[in-house]
């Protein structure tokens, strides 16, 4: 059985269950695509599609597709919910708290290792809200998103 605080429901207004598995599973399918994609261990799939011979043997062209889509979709959801500015502002967040994790010594990010996991994971965490962001807007105002009219064009 998950844990508590895995399964917790919520009401909606309209009487509809929501689990708070989704944030967990997001946040997992995020950090995944990051750290998949590359870290600094060199188990990764840069590393696997970059020491082979021949790139279109066996299932690589499938991986690359395959990767190729999770990024658009990330991108895709990370500007449909945040815009380009919204990203930006999410990526100063998160670099000001790695900045902050290396002013208390938690971190160094003049090694090559903390760097590179430092910004895998904040990468991971900007898909992540890229891809909770209209949730996250829904719970603190109630709406979703709002399309703009045609005469505001």
């Amino acid at each position: 059985m998950l844990p508590g605080f895995l399964t917790k429901t919520s009401t909606t207004k309209s009487g509809k269950k929501v689990t708070h598995l989704q944030w967990w599973v997001t946040l997992v399918m995020a950090l995944a695509l990051a750290i998949g994609t590359w870290n600094p261990t060199g188990h990764h799939f840069i590393h696997y599609i970059s020491n082979v011979k021949d790139i279109f043997s066996g299932f690589k062209p499938f991986g690359i597709l395959i990767m190729l889509a999770l990024w658009l979709l990330a991108i895709k959801s990370i500007f449909q919910s945040l815009g380009f500015f919204g990203a930006i502002i999410t990526t100063i967040i998160i670099g000001a708290f790695i900045w902050g994790l290396q002013q208390y010594h938690i971190i160094d990010v003049t090694r090559f290792e903390q760097a590179g996991w430092a910004s895998t994971i904040g990468i991971g965490l900007l898909i992540w809200f890229g891809l909770n962001a209209s949730i996250i807007w829904k719970k603190l105002t109630g709406v979703y998103t709002t399309d703009a009219a045609s005469e505001d064009m």
